[in-house]
């Protein structure tokens, strides 16, 4: 790989922390892996992208499949402690945080412009939720002709079972699938 960067996909205190409403069940599993990966990563000064989800209060911006719900119980509301990333892989300066309203992390954002202006000639994919922001972002990087790596004991899902059929469709596409001690390895 001559110039990987990591994305830290959704890893927010409302889809990781006990008693939040969108919790993944998957989540606080992976914490210790992508901060193995975020480690290495601020190591060796490759760049580091945290995609958040933030939605305005009055829930304009989010997807119609969703709207119900957030009417009801808002998430990932602007300059709230839910919207925050999680205080254990928490921003260093230098490092990225891209905003998005969608489930991918490419919709909208300016996310492919940083990437090409890099020269990101490589992705690695952390984060939850498995079905959703990490299989968007995957197959919108590969439309995109990124080359990912998906750091499968680094994302998460609501299950093992819906885990790894999304696993198994990422690889069908070509995604290269790699647990964090063996993506270290080959980044080393």
């Amino acid at each position: 790989m001559e110039h990987p960067a990591l994305l830290i996909i959704d890893m927010q205190n409302d889809f990781v922390r006990e008693g939040a409403l969108l919790r993944v069940a998957q989540a606080q599993v992976v914490i210790p892996k992508i901060q193995a990966v975020l480690g290495y990563f601020r190591e060796k000064h490759l760049p580091v992208f945290h995609i958040l989800r933030i939605h305005r209060r009055d829930g304009s911006d989010v997807e119609i499949t969703r709207q119900e719900l957030f009417s009801k119980h808002p998430f990932a509301v602007e300059d709230t402690p839910g919207a925050r990333e999680i205080d254990e892989l928490a921003p260093l300066p230098g490092e990225y945080v891209i905003e998005k309203t969608r489930m991918s992390a490419f919709i909208g954002t300016e996310l492919d412009l940083m990437l090409r202006t890099l020269k990101i000639t490589e992705i690695v994919v952390t984060g939850v939720q498995t079905p959703n922001c990490i299989r968007t972002t995957v197959f919108d990087a590969v439309a995109y002709n990124y080359p990912v790596i998906l750091v499968d004991d680094a994302t998460g899902a609501q299950s093992d079972e819906i885990h790894r059929a999304n696993v198994r469709d990422m690889a069908n596409i070509g995604v290269r699938m790699m647990n964090a001690q063996a993506l270290i390895r080959t980044l080393g």
